[in-house]
């Protein structure tokens, strides 16, 4: 388990490993590629927390896969409860799609030499 502390907020993440990521349904990610690779796991508390918070820093084919995938994962919060601030990215509507990017490179990843 990891701990993610908000400001008036701690929960606990729970950790999926591969066995237990093959079980999920496509239905239950935000984001399914071409390939068929589940995205953003949405099928409890503690993942939409977690796909919330990671929305911008995701990769997505195209814009309409980025807004369905931020469309799936607010409806999922809204049905378990959980606040989407106004202010979170995955509460407004896609503008770009590239993923956050970091002086590493995006999502913190190593830049690829050309």
């Amino acid at each position: 388990m990891t701990t993610i502390r908000r400001p008036a907020e701690v929960y606990e993440v729970a950790e999926l490993d591969a066995a237990a990521r093959e079980k999920l349904r496509d239905s239950q990610f935000a984001d399914v590629d071409r390939t068929g690779e589940g995205h953003l796991p949405i099928h409890d508390d503690s993942h939409i927390r977690n796909a919330m918070s990671r929305f911008n820093q995701t990769e997505f084919e195209s814009k309409s896969a980025k807004d369905r995938a931020r469309r799936k994962i607010v409806s999922a919060a809204k049905k378990r409860g959980i606040e989407v601030s106004p202010d979170d990215a995955v509460a407004k509507p896609t503008r770009s799609l590239r993923a956050a990017s970091t002086k590493a490179g995006p999502r913190g990843g190593r830049r690829k030499a050309h």
